[in-house]
């Protein structure tokens, strides 16, 4: 049975790195729910870090019941109800244009949490600054929908607001968030010099938990923006959290050829499963799992987690062996892409996704009525604990 698997011991390594990195520098650090929302497994990362970052009611909601500390809510857009709900235990409100903000700043200001000092607003920022490599995930794009630019703000009455937020980074060192701080700086410096502004929300996409990324350089970033501004600074990583903790793991179902290609039909799909692998692009890591008893030199490369008496043979690009993996929908591409393998497959073989807890779990669907595949954490002593079985029912229920 497919499952996506969640190593507890990779999510404490992650958010002990976060944790590390926030008390140096002396930041906020939540986890934002819209790259990780496996609720279950709050509990054993809840101590690491100072509350979640949710992108609306809904995620707001999730993080205020399961991991009941600091909530930070921001929306493109929120409906009346939304607002009505978020003030009653959101800690901070950020809002994603002016006239969202004038339509409501009357009902927050009013709000006891408000006047008591517990709910802050802010707004989001555009600073115009695009260090990303891939369009569909920059926010700084001419026209973006996402934050408002300096241009937009002049001679705005601003009542009421007490942050900025931005969010311009996905995957990335901290060598672009330095760029994109000089054109915070430049565009709205101003405003975070003024006594009114008592926060700046850097956002998600640092790659703070990646061997690579240069974390006291993050650090110094922090520590001389407070100096700078006389503000709190937030940072809402989801990724990071997330990062090389779990996997999808998949029984191959048939192995056939077609105009000289080898295909494999897997009981996952590309397009219900994995769908960065469509949307980015994005090409994970496949492993072939076998038992230790079998014929196969152990790779020195693993995936994110790992089952005692089995071994893992990366895949790669090119070989003998090359398999186009294919998911059992209708959709002509749902396809995860072609690899080659240390030997032929056959039904039965599981093949290993890694990396596929962050942005994953999140977008999964019913497509096709594919069954979805079940949600296992791996406890640190190695045990197996299934929080969560798909049957029929979720599906035939999901849309009546």
């Amino acid at each position: 049975m497919a499952s996506y698997v969640i190593s507890i011991a990779a999510l404490r390594r992650n958010a002990a790195i976060l944790r590390e990195t926030a008390d140096a520098a002396g930041c906020k650090i939540v986890l934002a729910l819209k790259g990780f929302s496996c609720w279950k497994a709050f509990p054993y990362i809840r101590e690491y870090l100072d509350g979640c970052c949710a992108s609306g009611l809904w995620e707001a909601l999730l993080a205020r019941d399961y991991f009941g500390k600091h909530v930070v809510t921001y929306s493109p857009a929120y409906q009346e109800e939304d607002i009505r709900q978020l003030c009653e235990f959101t800690h901070h409100l950020d809002f994603n244009s002016l006239s969202q903000w004038f339509r409501f700043r009357e009902m927050v200001m009013a709000h006891p949490r408000f006047l008591s000092g517990e709910l802050h607003c802010g707004l989001r920022v555009n600073p115009e600054c695009s260090t990303g490599h891939t369009a569909l995930y920059d926010p700084c794009v001419p026209g973006s929908r996402l934050g408002i630019t300096a241009e937009q703000l002049e001679g705005v009455d601003l009542t009421g607001l007490s942050g900025l937020h931005f969010h311009t980074l996905c995957e990335q060192n901290s060598d672009d968030l330095e760029k994109t701080l000089a054109a915070v700086d430049e565009k709205f410096g101003h405003l975070l010099r003024s006594p009114q502004f008592t926060y700046l929300n850097m956002g998600g996409g640092h790659w703070i938990t990646k061997p690579f990324y240069d974390r006291e350089r993050l650090i110094r970033l922090v520590r001389e923006t407070r100096t700078k501004y006389g503000v709190e600074v937030w940072l809402e990583p989801g990724e990071a959290g997330a990062i090389h903790t779990g996997v999808l793991r998949s029984e191959v179902l048939d192995v056939f050829e077609s105009a000289g290609h080898k295909l494999a039909i897997l009981d996952i799909s590309a397009t219900a499963h994995m769908p960065d692998v469509l949307e980015m692009p994005y090409r994970p890591d496949v492993f072939l799992a076998t038992p230790h008893s079998a014929l196969a030199t152990p790779h020195s490369i693993e995936p994110a987690v790992t089952f005692e008496g089995e071994t893992y043979q990366a895949s790669t690009e090119s070989g003998e062996h090359l398999y186009r993996l294919g998911g059992p929908t209708c959709l002509a591409g749902d396809v995860t892409g072609d690899f080659a393998f240390p030997r032929p497959l056959k039904a039965g073989d599981i093949l290993v996704f890694d990396d596929m807890a962050h942005y994953t779990m999140v977008k999964t669907t019913t497509f096709n009525g594919v069954p979805h595949p079940a949600i296992v954490l791996q406890h640190e002593d190695g045990r197996l604990e299934t929080i969560r079985e798909f049957g029929y029912p979720d599906f035939r229920d999901r849309l009546s």
